[in-house]
């Protein structure tokens, strides 16, 4: 168990989930693949979540299908390394341009191209654009390369002798800037299609193709990639299944990358739709791939380690699920690959991606792979720590230190002051039970997508997901879900904490019901809006990327009162409509129309969202529309926007006491640095005269979480006529019409709290 522990702070390759969003039950509760809930919001991807580090990747995530030349692994002797790193450079500037190559054609394109003193010659190709895009890469001359790699097939010596290398490269490079650039090269067709079927039939039926030696990797691994860019995975299943069934740890380095490259085979082959590329097709034709394939895994165990390739390709063995004339015969597979290994550590990218493939394609079978208690298992290994901030705001996180844990409980409690300055307090939505959050932070986005499926069964194509669950639920448990900003190191923080917190009181204090009866009309411009307004507010930090938006005026406000999640094709589209653009919208209405903007909140606090939706889309319509562009010219561009206007002032702007009773107040002051232990009371009073038509008393600052109670004669959690009692000490009461006389009112300590202001303000 040591052992394993060791290795949970480490990278760990991550489940691809792309299922609808899903409701999350009590960790590790019964069949968690069939439990459902309220829906959950998405939190946007972090810069891991959508890195382009190889180690991570997959060629269909990052925009193009097509990729680039992947470099060679290092040698393995460091002195060596640097010799060839050396000899490489001094290659490279032998290489000269390539107008010979771009401005040819027929047998002398062949030529020029073969005359290349090395294969790495031809990557600037990958680079092409415009027209010697089109002049190198045209159909005719893809047919022309592709017919000249047939015959240099026949004749192939297991090495690059005859210049296979670079024929397969500039292929390589044709699919590449084509699927990049297809209006300017031009479209591929039948007789593309023909010569390249061709090309790769001669390269496999030479048998020197299958030489286990790193000189044929260096081509083997390019042409496997090939197979991927032609979209020929099917026509050469069986090449794949000699693969996985021939692969061992003695394989050297070229060829090793050459297994690698199978995973693009095999993943875009997967998803192709319509089985376009007939790899379902191959698999139902010789279902023995998929014995195959579960053998590649048992046979190679010895390297499972994280990001070793028999992980990356064995995952996709998943995918055979989706298949369901092979479902009866992978499952007994995927149950005994599940259960065979440790599901932390090393071991844990086959056995949890192989879970989650499971929840995916056999969702509410989770028997027939033994795994309906996985979350139950891996919960305490994964996320040992448990800290208490409040006893309303708790923390479980998988490696955090002291100083962390005690500085997210302070960037929390505070952020629930600023909210209700920000917003004002009018109490939490009457039927709201929503008392306690459960923050749950994994190591990294890897360990996140890794684990946070199984123990919360939630998807986690994302950054982090909120579970608000049912607040009229006693004893529901409001959770979000994250993981640390791992690229910030060494600075500590949590991947959108703030935005997050936000959606938890922005759910208990402005709307009513659970998230999905707030989603019956759009008010994803305020839910997302306002939490990124808070969170950048309270962090203090510009909005960078909402401000350069706004430069180009791409949305009215009232389309904006329309956004939906998933609206907008580009994703990167619509994350821009949703976080930026609702950032600016509700900025802008804060700032220029605060009356309509409590109009709407009151009707989102009572759950009237088509009263709220009607006031939005005819009352304000599109009256606004015109000076809201002009706010995105002038204030945006000259003043970051503008601030957030303050719904209640701080209370460092309302005066001292001056009393030497530090339990007295007068009618508009302050006292600092109030302090009391867990189970005690601050007792404090104020003598208002006749006439007072307002007391306002808010507490704010500090640590711990103090509660406020007021009353008639001395205030205490039994005996009070108004409270609040918000997770730490913001705290804000509004008494109307109070009694003239002496009032009452007492900070409470649920738990130990210091350095907390109290004021008073009346009217």
């Amino acid at each position: 168990m040591l052992g394993a522990a060791a290795f949970l702070s480490l990278g760990l390759l991550a489940p691809q989930s792309q299922a609808a969003p899903v409701g999350v039950t009590a960790p590790g509760a019964g069949n968690l693949q069939g439990a459902s809930a309220p829906r959950a919001i998405p939190v946007p991807k972090s810069p891991d979540a959508i890195s382009a580090n190889p180690r991570f990747r997959l060629s269909s995530q990052d925009g193009t299908e097509e990729t680039g030349p992947r470099p060679a692994p290092p040698s393995a002797a460091g002195t060596a390394a640097e010799t060839a790193k050396t000899s490489k450079l001094a290659a490279a500037n032998a290489c000269g341009d390539l107008s010979g190559v771009i401005n040819s054609t027929g047998a002398a394109l062949v030529q020029q191209l073969k005359a290349l003193p090395q294969i790495t010659c031809t990557y600037p190709l990958f680079n092409l654009t415009g027209e010697n895009a089109r002049k190198a890469f045209r159909e005719d001359q893809m047919v022309t390369v592709a017919n000249a790699l047939r015959d240099n097939s026949a004749t192939y010596a297991g090495n690059n002798s005859t210049s296979t290398g670079q024929l397969v490269l500039f292929l390589r490079a044709g699919y590449y800037v084509q699927d990049n650039n297809a209006a300017t090269v031009g479209d591929y067709g039948t007789p593309l299609a023909t010569a390249a079927r061709g090309a790769l039939d001669a390269y496999f039926a030479s048998p020197r193709s299958k030489d286990v030696t790193d000189a044929n990797g260096e081509i083997l691994n390019e042409v496997v990639t090939l197979i991927d860019s032609t979209h020929e995975a099917g026509r050469y299943a069986g090449v794949v299944k000699w693969m996985l069934g021939s692969y061992n740890g003695t394989w050297p380095g070229q060829m090793n990358l050459a297994m690698q490259h199978v995973e693009w085979v095999v993943d875009n082959a997967f998803k192709a739709k319509n089985d376009a590329r007939g790899w379902r097709a191959a698999l139902k034709a010789d279902p023995t791939i998929v014995d195959t394939w579960a053998g590649f895994i048992t046979r190679n165990e010895a390297q499972l380690n994280r990001l070793d390739v028999v992980s990356n390709v064995g995952r996709y063995l998943g995918n055979v699920l989706d298949v369901p004339e092979l479902k009866e015969r992978v499952r007994p597979l995927l149950k005994d690959l599940i259960n065979r290994y440790p599901n932390v550590g090393p071991t844990a990218p086959i056995t949890m991606n192989l879970g989650w493939y499971t929840r995916q394609y056999d969702k509410n079978n989770c028997a027939a792979y033994a795994i309906c208690d996985l979350g139950q298992r891996v919960l305490p290994a994964v996320l040992p720590i448990q800290h208490t901030c409040t006893p309303g705001l708790k923390i479980r996180a998988q490696d955090m230190s002291p100083g962390q844990l005690a500085s997210t409980c302070t960037s929390l409690v505070g952020q629930d002051a600023y909210f209700h300055r920000i917003i004002g307090d009018k109490g939490a939505i009457p039927g709201d039970v929503n008392t306690d959050l459960e923050v749950v932070a994994f190591d990294d986005y890897t360990q996140y997508a890794l684990y946070a499926w199984a123990i919360y069964n939630i998807d986690v194509d994302n950054g982090g997901m909120y579970e608000e669950g049912n607040p009229a639920v006693p004893g529901n448990q409001a959770r979000f879900i994250a993981h640390e900003a791992s690229w910030l190191r060494p600075d500590f923080q949590i991947w959108n904490l703030n935005h997050e917190y936000t959606h938890y009181l922005d759910g208990r204090f402005n709307m009513h019901g659970d998230f999905d009866a707030g989603m019956t009309t759009p008010t994803i411009w305020w839910v997302e809006g306002i939490a990124e307004n808070i969170s950048f507010g309270y962090r203090n930090e510009r909005n960078a990327d909402a401000i350069a938006e706004a430069a180009r005026k791409t949305y009215r406000l009232s389309d904006l009162f329309d956004t939906v999640y998933g609206q907008e094709e580009d994703p990167e589209v619509n994350s821009n409509r949703v976080y930026r653009w609702g950032f600016l919208a509700v900025r802008y209405m804060l700032q220029k129309h605060p009356a309509d903007m409590e109009t709407v909140l009151g009707k989102y606090r009572t759950g009237d969202w088509t009263g709220a939706r009607t006031f939005l889309k005819q009352t304000i319509g599109t009256r606004y529309d015109a000076d809201f562009e002009a706010w995105l010219t002038n204030d945006c561009a000259t003043n970051d926007c503008g601030p957030l206007p303050d719904a209640t002032p701080p209370a460092t702007t309302i005066p001292l006491c001056t009393g030497s009773d530090i339990r007295q107040f007068d009618q508009n002051c302050r006292r600092d640095n109030l302090a009391a232990t867990t189970g005690n009371y601050s007792y404090h009073f104020v003598y208002l005269p006749a006439g007072v038509k307002q007391l306002k008393i808010t507490s704010s600052g500090g640590t711990g979480n103090a509660d406020l109670y007021y009353g008639g004669s001395w205030a205490t959690p039994t005996s009070f006529l108004a409270k609040s009692t918000n997770a730490g000490n913001g705290e804000t009461l509004t008494i109307d019409n109070p009694p003239s006389g002496w009032v009452y009112f007492t900070l409470a300590a649920t738990q130990n709290f210091s350095g907390v202001t109290l004021s008073t303000q009346s009217k």
